[in-house]
């Protein structure tokens, strides 16, 4: 099982937190509220945060820019993972990434299946990395960030986590880049 090697020293990591929704505020944006507060609570440091318009344009450039950012290594969306005409953060991002992450949507809906049941099936949620930086997204309530952050992200972004964790593996995020070929 999993386990937290005290012998090793936390790094914290730079992340940004990106809300699309048409109608959150930055008063309203729970779900980012969440998630800023846990990314805090664990040591790491929030480097950006935004709201964007279920846009795939807007949401694909700010998360792009984002991935160029070196103080930035890791992006998490929440919201637009629904099967509505609005629901079009997974077609923003997936062509951004390098590599697919189908294990984070898998283990993301066995943990929701034991909250919520068969409704996770609502949910999108998928993850991947481009640009050497790691991107999840997340469906757009808090209890999906909760479950989210808390059963899968928290320990994969804390390098102390055995047997391995994403934090060992960022230098390497790019070596299909330099080798030439995606």
């Amino acid at each position: 099982m999993t386990r937290i090697d005290e012998s090793r020293s936390f790094i914290p990591v730079g992340i940004a937190v990106l809300t699309v929704s048409d109608t959150r505020t930055p008063e309203t944006d729970k779900s980012g509220d969440t998630l800023v507060e846990r990314i805090t609570r664990a040591g790491h440091v929030l480097r950006a945060r935004a709201i964007v318009a279920d846009d795939k344009q807007e949401i694909a450039a700010r998360v792009h820019a984002w991935t160029l950012d070196a103080e930035i290594d890791v992006v998490i969306t929440t919201g637009g993972t629904g099967f509505t005409g609005r629901d079009v953060t997974p077609e923003a991002l997936e062509p951004l990434f390098e590599k697919r992450m189908d294990g984070f949507s898998e283990v993301f809906h066995r943990i929701s299946y034991d909250k919520i049941g068969t409704s996770t099936i609502q949910s999108r949620a998928t993850g991947g990395v481009a640009n050497a930086t790691f991107i999840f997204v997340l469906p757009g309530s808090p209890g999906a960030c909760k479950d989210a952050w808390d059963g899968i992200l928290e320990a994969q972004l804390d390098y102390r986590h055995m047997p391995c964790n994403f934090i060992e593996i960022m230098p390497r995020l790019d070596e299909h880049l330099r080798r030439g070929g995606a």
